[in-house]
């Protein structure tokens, strides 16, 4: 496979990459940073040519990773699987990852606590449940109790249920009690906060109801 450098091309679809040509066939692509560094009628041997298609699979996968967290922050067991699932060589997987560590996008603290925040603002979730999503992402278990220490169940519960309450509007106590609190258990709640929560909101709707009638 070695051979001489006879060109250099931006390609059309990927601008940021250069297809190299050895003796006048197309042999690999790079980010135009490293096709930079080589130019027309340059040698390569094979070892040098192997190198260069490590680089950019190193790259490209960076790339993939970048793009990938563009979305939301992912947790490191994440983007493993990702890069495996991509059929990513096992050493340039390690490589990335440390790259991306190095670099401040993967921190497997702060993607906890993002989690944690997001599902607290948007979506409450019960200490178990939260637990459950943060063990299938691949965070240490050091991590998610950190992160969970400091969470109000029971106001968590509360708001779950608060902005749904209307959809129970007009039921009897036992009817109230099983819907809210088969809601809540689904949701990774336990029984004592469940119990509470169903009890403050029962005596919240009663106090709304006088307050409707008078």
């Amino acid at each position: 496979m070695a051979g001489t450098i006879t060109r250099l091309t931006f390609q059309k679809r990927h601008c940021q990459r250069v297809s190299v040509y050895l003796d006048e066939q197309y042999a690999f692509g790079l980010p135009a940073i490293e096709a930079a560094k080589l130019k027309p009628g340059q040698f390569l041997s094979d070892a040098e040519i192997s190198r260069l298609r490590d680089l950019d699979a190193r790259e490209r996968a960076y790339e993939r990773v970048l793009r990938l967290l563009a979305h939301r922050p992912r947790s490191e067991a994440e983007v493993r699987r990702y890069l495996e699932r991509k059929d990513t060589p096992p050493d340039a997987v390690e490589q990335v990852i440390e790259r991306l560590k190095r670099e401040g996008y993967l921190d497997d603290a702060a993607f906890v606590r993002f989690w944690v925040e997001n599902r607290e603002r948007f979506r409450p979730r019960g200490p178990w449940a939260l637990r459950q999503e943060l063990h299938r992402k691949g965070v240490a278990k050091p991590l998610i109790e950190e992160a969970l220490a400091g969470l109000d169940s029971e106001d968590s519960a509360y708001r779950a249920v608060r902005r749904r309450l209307r959809q129970w509007s007009g039921l009897e106590y036992g009817d109230f009690r099983r819907s809210v609190g088969s809601y809540l258990a689904r949701r990774g709640f336990d029984y004592d906060v469940i119990s509470d929560v169903v009890e403050r909101l029962w005596k919240e709707a009663g106090r709304q109801a006088d307050e409707e009638t008078r």
